[in-house]
């Protein structure tokens, strides 16, 4: 019985030897590119000369780009699935966040 909350396409067919595939490979390369993201951002939130933050900020936005691309390759091959959230969770998560708001100092604008 498939599972209803999993949102995902047909896989497609890959060969099964130890050898690495086309979804390991690109598994990899978007492995790799979720680690620069969280890279490039570590040192965006570290960086005060402004020439260097900028070259750095474009960079960052093209691995943003690459692992957008890589993401959305692997899910039209069905090789990356979603869970779908629960309208119980996700109304859970709104009470908790929305709590937060009231810890914020007055006229903070925090919606």
């Amino acid at each position: 019985m498939p599972n209803e909350n999993k949102i995902q396409n047909p896989e497609s067919p890959v060969a099964k030897t130890p050898q690495m595939n086309d979804r390991d490979f690109i598994n990899d390369m978007l492995t790799t590119q979720k680690y620069f993201s969280n890279s490039y951002s570590v040192a965006l939130n570290e960086m005060s000369n402004q020439a260097l933050f900028q070259d750095i900020f474009s960079v960052s936005k093209e691995n943003q780009e690459m692992q957008r691309e890589l993401y959305n390759l692997m899910f039209e091959k069905g090789w990356y699935g979603l869970e779908k959230a629960q309208a119980q969770s996700l109304s859970q998560s709104y009470q908790q966040f929305s709590g937060y708001k009231n810890q914020f100092p007055p006229g903070s604008n925090i919606q």
